[in-house]
């Protein structure tokens, strides 16, 4: 038993809050780096000297692989190391000092700094995923068996609200400081800063577990590959961690699909960027009481505990019962339901038509010519109009219209108009400095760069980009080069305060009812859940996001099932983490969570192939997210197979 154990109360508390702030330091390299600042930064200002943004996308891609890849490879040897040495702490200080130190570099990438970026990307993954590996390794020698379930959860809310916190501060800082991309490199400073002074507690306050047994003769390096074997040969022993490893190898590859391609598929349904960036916020702050909730559910007894358990069991039950109600009971333009698609006429482009021969519009000739060269999407030369003096238009019925331009330094300053007036970028009619402006010079040449043009009300449109030679470009260009127009669907209207307002509401609702029904409708299911029953519950909540997310069509069931996310990811993380510690043998906790960090990396190559497969055969992912539920099914039926005490008494030998 680690010393810790004997500590006083208020020493082991201390220890305690040390340990879960770390979750508060490190979540902001996820969610600002991993999440949302550092990819787009990498597609349009670090990879600009691509061809495309795609191939940007596609370079970004291959350098997380990479960095997943070599993180998952060492985390066993790492761990084990940390087993024999007794160097949990020291390596964690070492590798989050690493990822800090490069986080902290990234102020230096600038335009054409793709090659800088990947470099201190992959160092920077590398030394997140191993202090992790370390940071979670510590959990059975920090809380007692029985405070795990509660500590676990209480780190992963002050993840979410500490990574929360500092992304809503940085896209504000982004947002005001925009000339020189100097918001976004603050960004990539406050992150560095933010994982050193927050992890300060648990390097000072927590103690070093001791080293398992003496020091084998034959060198560390030997040692480490040794014990590694060794540990894969012993899962044989341990049954029932090995039955707990694949359930969580499968249910984890489908949570982690729900979580990557959740903004993807809110936009491939038409939901506008503001709903699908504020529902990633929405997870973000209202997952942690979730997961505190969560963190009660194996441990606790009573009214109170029966109480926690129906707020959570109602929230999985009502949420989409709700959702689908008001899909059909509010106005369309409050639920946000999907209008009929824009037909197209004889001389008007339709919805989802993308014209690469428009016509000019007024006066002139535009040259039409063929540039060589590959536009991710389309296959073969890309077909571009180019001009210098005459506008290329589109006539369309709709709303809205992306522009797909080419930028190089040949290529300058062009402005939008629309039925011949010149507009803002809110789509206004506009005049003087209002007039907007797209500066399409570069360095290189870089296909595929796109602008969404909205205007006030659909209809019947002329949309003309309009070269403007006498506005100075930043390379000396002059041209204008449009290689396609596609007119988007309607836009789903809905009222956010009033989504919003339905959404707490049917909390307090939900609340209310927790506390009156709670102890005893719920009363004697609360006492029999155990740790492997409350992940039992939210993969049951995922199962209802699978097919829920398969019927989904109104912005009002894309907030409410974001919520319901929010209810049970923390919880299913944490008590996952807290479920394989009291499996394992405390002494090798290194080790086993190196395994751990190994199938968590790599708990994401099936279900991603769902998604390949439906866009393939169906040109929708629909059919992906139901198939998403079959994972969520056999991880429930693995699950059950596990016996944690059986498993328990399996690690004690």
């Amino acid at each position: 038993m680690s010393a810790v154990h004997d500590a006083d109360d208020v020493g082991y508390r201390k220890q305690i809050r040390s340990w879960i702030l770390y979750d508060w330091a490190n979540s902001a390299f996820v969610t600002t780096i991993v999440a949302a600042v550092l990819p787009v930064y990498y597609s349009t200002v670090a990879g600009a000297s691509f061809p495309s943004a795609a191939r940007a996308t596609q370079a970004f891609s291959l350098t997380t692989s990479i960095a997943l890849i070599v993180t998952a490879i060492i985390s066993p040897l790492l761990g084990a190391y940390s087993d024999i040495a007794a160097t949990k702490k020291r390596m964690l200080a070492l590798f989050m000092g690493l990822g800090a130190t490069v986080t902290g570099l990234m102020v230096l990438v600038d335009e054409g700094d793709w090659l800088l970026a990947s470099i201190l990307f992959v160092f920077g993954r590398l030394g997140f995923g191993a202090a992790n590996v370390l940071y979670d390794a510590l959990l059975p020698h920090v809380a007692r068996p029985v405070d795990q379930d509660r500590v676990s959860a209480q780190g992963y809310a002050l993840g979410y609200a500490g990574g929360g916190l500092l992304l809503a501060a940085n896209v504000a800082m982004i947002l005001m400081l925009p000339d020189g991309n100097l918001g976004v490199k603050l960004s990539f400073a406050s992150v560095a800063v933010w994982w050193v002074v927050f992890s300060l507690p648990l390097l000072r306050n927590v103690s070093e577990p001791p080293p398992v047994g003496e020091r084998p003769a034959g060198g560390t390096i030997r040692a480490i590959f040794t014990q590694v074997r060794e540990m894969i040969a012993d899962l044989r022993n341990y049954v029932h961690l090995r039955r707990f490893l694949i359930s969580y190898l499968v249910y984890n590859d489908a949570i982690n699909v729900v979580i990557g391609v959740a903004a993807l598929y809110g936009a491939e349904l038409g939901f506008g960027s503001t709903e699908l960036l504020l529902a990633i916020l929405l997870v973000q702050f209202s997952g942690v009481p979730y997961s505190l909730a969560f963190g009660r559910l194996p441990a606790g007894t009573g009214r109170r505990h029966a109480r926690i358990t129906a707020f959570i069991v109602l929230n999985i039950v009502l949420l989409p019962i709700v959702g689908l109600s008001a899909r059909f009971l509010l106005p369309a333009d409050v639920a946000g339901r999907a209008e009929a698609p824009y037909e197209a006429t004889a001389t008007r482009a339709g919805q989802g038509e993308v014209a690469t021969t428009a016509p000019v519009v007024t006066g002139g000739q535009a040259t039409f010519e063929t540039i060589d060269g590959e536009l991710v999407g389309r296959e073969g030369e890309v077909r571009v109009i180019q001009s210098s003096t005459a506008p290329i238009g589109l006539h369309y019925v709709g709303r809205d219209v992306v522009v797909e331009y080419v930028t190089s330094p040949e290529h300058g300053v062009f402005e939008i108009h629309v039925d011949g007036v010149p507009i803002d970028e809110d789509g206004q009619p506009a005049a003087g400095d209002e007039v907007w402006r797209i500066d399409a010079s570069s360095p290189t040449v870089r296909y595929g760069e796109e602008i969404r043009v909205t205007v006030r009300n659909a209809g019947e449109h002329v949309l003309a980009v309009v070269p403007v030679p006498h506005v100075p470009s930043e390379h000396g260009g002059t041209i204008a080069a449009v290689s396609g127009f596609e007119v988007m669907p309607p836009p789903r209207d809905s009222s956010l305060p009033t989504v919003l307002g339905l959404i707490l509401l049917l909390q307090v609702v939900i609340a209310g009812a927790a506390f009156v029904v709670g102890p005893g409708a719920f009363g004697a299911f609360a006492d029999r859940l155990d740790t492997r029953g409350g992940i039992l519950v939210a993969l049951s909540a995922y199962l209802v996001v699978a097919v829920w997310g398969f019927v989904l069509d109104t912005v009002i069931e894309f907030w409410m099932l974001a919520w319901l996310v929010s209810v049970v990811q923390g919880g299913s993380q944490a008590l996952s983490r807290s479920l394989y510690a009291s499996m394992l043998p405390a002494d090798r906790s290194g080790e086993f969570f190196g395994l751990f960090s190994i199938l968590s990396k790599f708990a994401s190559f099936i279900s991603p192939l769902f998604f390949v497969v439906s866009v393939a055969l169906f040109e929708s992912s629909r059919p992906a997210v139901l198939a998403l539920g079959g994972m969520f099914t056999l991880g429930i039926l693995l699950l059950r197979r596990v016996d944690v005490p059986a498993g328990k008494v399996e690690a004690s030998q």
